[in-house]
């Protein structure tokens, strides 16, 4: 006797061959595998930010030279003077509020590095009071001066604002105090023989 599987339809009971219902019941199995499969096989979404966080390393500053008429001073990489005050102590700057106004703190987000000439064994940071890190040179915090509108301006030379002398730093890390003419022509007034006298020659 052959063995039938009863089949349910609106109509009433069917009777089906066993060939048949095992026939129905391998598609069935097979339409529910290849659902399932589709819907695995779909590539998980990329986490969001991964580019992001790359981009979120901080940019570095590069303390390289100048040539004056007193020789080489240090500048920044796109050629702006820096400058030492002799007011701040070894690894400890002094300036804040008006005078950061004036003579604002050179700072990076990132990696200070040495080019020409610059010893990159005295180039370190100092971390200022709001949390800003200033780039010091053999212990001098170093400092833009309102003044110079781009490369090439040393007119923070000689300056006593503040209370005490700004000057131009030479590459072994000494106050150069003698006016300094630049390439460009633009010349520094002589500074007075007591700012030249008090400098000590810019070392600590």
């Amino acid at each position: 006797m052959s063995a039938s599987v009863r089949l349910r339809t609106p109509g009433g009971t069917t009777r089906l061959g066993a060939g048949l219902a095992v026939a129905l019941g391998a598609a069935l199995l097979t339409a529910a595998c290849s659902s399932s499969g589709s819907s695995s096989s779909s590539a998980p979404a990329t986490p969001a930010g991964g580019s992001a966080a790359a981009a979120a390393a901080g940019s570095g500053l590069v303390i390289t030279t100048k040539s004056g008429s007193a020789g080489a001073f240090l500048t920044d990489g796109s050629g702006r003077a820096v400058y030492l005050w002799m007011k701040d102590g070894k690894d400890s700057s002094a300036c804040s509020g008006a005078c950061a106004g004036a003579w604002p703190p050179v700072t990076t987000t990132g990696a200070v590095t040495a080019s020409g000439g610059v010893n990159n064994a005295v180039l370190s940071t100092i971390t200022r009071s709001g949390g800003a890190k200033q780039v010091v040179y053999d212990g001098h915090p170093l400092y833009y001066f309102s003044g110079d509108s781009g490369p090439g301006q040393v007119n923070g030379q000689g300056s006593d604002g503040f209370g005490a002398q700004w000057w131009l730093v030479d590459p072994a890390g000494t106050s150069i105090t003698a006016a300094v003419t630049v390439s460009s022509g633009a010349a520094t007034p002589a500074p007075s023989a007591s700012a030249s006298s008090t400098s000590g020659g810019g070392r600590y």
